[in-house]
């Protein structure tokens, strides 16, 4: 039988975490939850000032290591990846998680808005697997990759395009390797939020000067900077500890909020029921039967249900 599924990483404790993102919102939480789980982190951001606030934060400095990066810069990202391993010796998780709000109506998209949105949020995840999962298959240890996905991937909403085209393209990229790199013990997990209290709102101010001139989100990009965050929205803390429980049993989706499941029922249902009422023609369906499953499915429904069954 083909293993779909690494071994569950369970204890984390020594182990080296590298995430993208990580100086403030779901990055930090998610650092956070892994220092007091015992595990090294290495935390990447753009943000120098946010980097150094993280880092006193944390208060673990034996456990922490920060570095500036722009996950779009590919040399830069393997400078980055060599002061981890200067630091820690071997990276074990790979958080894919920096990730920028690029919202507005699709009409008033320019080049430069799809540019830099699908250049941080689907090229920074790409560069992080380019750059660290090699490593992490030549130390020979196992280790984990997360991909920050989102709620968006699966109900997508208007005035989202960039953002959803993004994200989703990160979570069919976590489904298609998982059972890929089983065969490494490199296990991987999309991981899906909802609303999360964090910065998100002023992605505007990181924008780059050359992602300025072409763009039709500007002006919206300053009023969203004034919305306020909701306290009825989840804590980057408790996100942090749903990660963390995620990347110990190597589960395949990581998910936060329960009120997204019937929008996402709504959803697959809508796309079960638009299939052609016709008879499948079993001759093709053999000819294309590599198409028609996967089975990480499978394997992530099995999974879910032996729990349910020991809880």
């Amino acid at each position: 039988m083909t293993q779909t599924a690494a071994t569950p990483m369970g204890d984390v404790s020594g182990r080296t975490a590298f995430i993208t993102g990580g100086a403030n919102g779901i990055g930090l939480g998610i650092a956070r939850a892994l220092v007091r789980a015992g595990a090294n982190v290495v935390i990447a951001d753009i943000r120098e000032d946010a980097l150094a606030q993280a880092k006193a934060d944390l208060a673990a400095d034996g456990q922490v290591e920060t570095v500036q990066l722009d996950v779009t810069d590919r040399a830069g990202f393997a400078r980055a990846a060599d002061a981890a391993e200067a630091r820690f010796g071997k990276i074990h998780i790979l958080v894919g998680n920096a990730g920028v709000g690029v919202m507005g109506p699709v009409l008033d998209a320019r080049f430069d808005d799809w540019d830099w949105g699908m250049g941080v949020n689907l090229g920074g995840v790409i560069n992080g697997l380019v750059t660290i999962l090699p490593r992490i298959k030549a130390h020979g240890e196992g280790g984990q990759i997360v991909t920050t996905s989102s709620q968006s991937a699966l109900i997508p909403i208007g005035y989202s395009a960039i953002y959803t085209a993004a994200k989703a393209a990160v979570l069919g990229i976590s489904e298609a390797i998982r059972g890929e790199l089983a065969a490494e013990n490199i296990g991987v997990s999309a991981f899906m939020p909802g609303p999360v209290q964090s910065n998100i709102a002023h992605s505007g101010e990181l924008r780059p000067a050359e992602y300025r001139e072409d763009s039709g989100y500007r002006q919206r990009e300053e009023e969203l900077e004034k919305r306020p965050v909701s306290p009825l929205w989840m804590s980057a803390d408790e996100v942090g500890e749903r990660v963390l429980a995620g990347i110990r049993a190597n589960d395949l989706y990581i998910l936060t909020h329960p009120e997204f499941a019937g929008g996402m029922r709504t959803r697959f249902d809508a796309i079960l029921a638009s299939f052609p009422d016709e008879t499948i023609n079993q001759d093709r369906a053999k000819e294309i039967g590599f198409l028609l499953g996967n089975p990480v499915f499978d394997d992530q429904l099995a999974r879910r249900k032996a729990k349910e069954l020991a809880a």
